[in-house]
């Protein structure tokens, strides 16, 4: 775009992106506002701390009544959002989030984008935090809260913008992937699995979508692909430039790893480079597909110029992002962890990762089925296999209320006492609650010194965690009177 904007209006400022982006143009001077429903944190509380004015819900008067320069409409907005109606029928200038994103931030960058259906926002955090450990200044924008730098978004003055890659639609103007927005020359590629039922009809329907991105990358790019899974594999076939893969192990990588050991700290590696040890690594998370990720990091790192003991030196001081395995606190010697997961490759990993951290302590599963994907029965028996690693599983109940699809009305819904009834078979102890304050009575009874609580949800989970120490505190107290 032209002249850059004095005053930028974000509707549906609260996603993880739109917020982020809202910080960074805040950061530079720019006057920004926004509108929203109801917020919940990190977002809710980064934006008051930049000082984001938001609007509660969304009405005209929002956006028409300031006259911004630029409106940006996030993809969480329907066509009938009266406030967007408004900002396109009055001729306001507006942009989607990735448009606005790339025109604002990107252009002029080396773009380095870190796409894929699990891993992202790891990963990215990861990879600008190497690239910034290794001497490097680089801008970042990622879906969640970085500890290593403080929130989800940094400038640099250094060549490279890390970018998370979405593969969900833009806008409800524009129906094309984030991803291919960000004109991406280097790409990772964390894997290609089936997710968002509500845009996409299937696998073959997302791979579709990936092949677009890996054809765009310039011919003088580099493709950094997780090589071991059979998605990422299909839809690299015909990269047009030059491909880097990666695994923890398999046939044909150029990185791979072995002799993967944890210990209180994280997990000690050793790196395989085409095959043949190149050095050992340390990486102070826990998990094979975190392992994975690392590797990935290390493999794009390289190609972008950083030398391979910077990168691995700076890999060992990552701090991690915030509900990625995040212990929220311990009451009565119950460890209550909170988990972004919800697909279940993610579910099954991240119990992986903590059987490894807490390899002695019983594990309680707590599951919210909460997106648009796992609301549907397509992964029914997925999830008893993800969730049957944890030595108990919770679930909060879903109701077969309606659900929003772009792909066909949804006739069969997830059902949370078939998982129990699954889960049993497979002598693992389940039950299902219908709600939160249920299932925080149901384990404050049965938590025991020792427990391990992984509370899994894409969303707020109606603050499970605080409650749930708050509520151990309290009979910790209690039974000392």
């Amino acid at each position: 775009m032209g002249k850059a904007p004095r005053h930028v209006h974000f509707v549906a400022i609260g996603g993880t992106g739109m917020g982020s982006l809202a910080g960074l143009l805040a950061a530079r001077g720019i006057r920004v506002s926004g509108s929203d429903d109801a917020l919940y944190p990190p977002m809710s509380t980064m934006l008051e701390q930049w000082g984001i004015p938001v609007y509660e819900g969304f009405r005209p008067e929002h956006a028409l009544d300031q006259r911004p320069d630029l409106v940006v409409i996030g993809n969480a907005v329907r066509p009938d959002n009266s406030e967007a109606r408004a900002v396109i029928d009055e001729g306001l200038a507006y942009l989607s989030f990735p448009d606005a994103l790339y025109q604002l931030a990107i252009a002029g960058k080396h773009s380095v984008v870190v796409s894929g259906t699990h891993g992202k926002t790891t990963t990215t955090s990861l990879l600008a935090a190497v690239l910034l450990g290794s001497g490097r200044d680089p801008s970042l924008l990622v879906g969640g809260y970085a500890h290593d730098f403080g929130g989800s978004f940094r400038e640099g003055q250094g060549e490279h913008f890390v970018v998370e890659g979405d593969e969900y639609d833009t806008a409800f103007f524009d129906k094309t992937p984030k991803f291919l927005h960000y004109g991406a020359r280097t790409l990772l590629v964390t894997s290609v699995e089936f997710d968002h039922a509500d845009i996409y009809r299937d696998l073959d329907h997302i791979k579709v979508e990936f092949r677009k991105l890996i054809a765009g990358v310039p011919r003088d790019g580099t493709i950094v692909a997780a090589a071991s899974h059979p998605g990422v594999r299909d839809v690299i076939s015909e990269a047009p430039c030059r491909v880097l893969r990666y695994g923890v192990e398999g046939d044909g990588l150029d990185w791979s790893c072995a002799a993967l050991e944890a210990d209180a700290s994280g997990t000690h590696f050793d790196i395989l480079i085409g095959g043949e040890r190149a050095a050992r690594a340390f990486v102070p998370m826990y998990g094979r597909f975190n392992v994975e990720n690392a590797i990935g990091v290390l493999a794009a790192a390289t190609a972008l110029g950083v030398p391979p003991d910077a990168a691995i030196a700076a890999l060992a001081t990552f701090k991690g992002v915030k509900r990625r395995q995040e212990v929220r606190g311990e009451e009565r010697g119950v460890a209550v962890v909170d988990d972004f997961a919800h697909h279940p490759t993610a579910v099954r990993g991240s119990i992986g990762a903590l059987r490894q951290r807490f390899a002695d302590r019983r594990l309680i599963a707590v599951f919210e089925p909460r997106t648009n994907t796992s609301r549907r029965a397509i992964f029914q028996r997925e999830y008893a296999d993800a969730l049957g690693d944890a030595d108990r599983v919770v679930i909060r109940s879903v109701a077969e209320t309606p659900i929003y699809s772009a792909t066909g009305a949804v006739e069969e819904f997830f059902s949370s006492q078939q998982l129990v009834e699954d889960l049993g078979e497979r002598g693992v102890p389940a039950l299902s609650c219908d709600s939160v304050e249920e299932i925080i009575a149901q384990l404050t009874t049965e938590c025991r010194a020792g427990d391990v609580v992984l509370c899994m949800s894409n969303g707020s989970f109606d603050d499970i965690w605080q409650r749930l120490l708050a509520a151990l505190r309290g009979s910790s107290e209690s039974a000392k009177r």
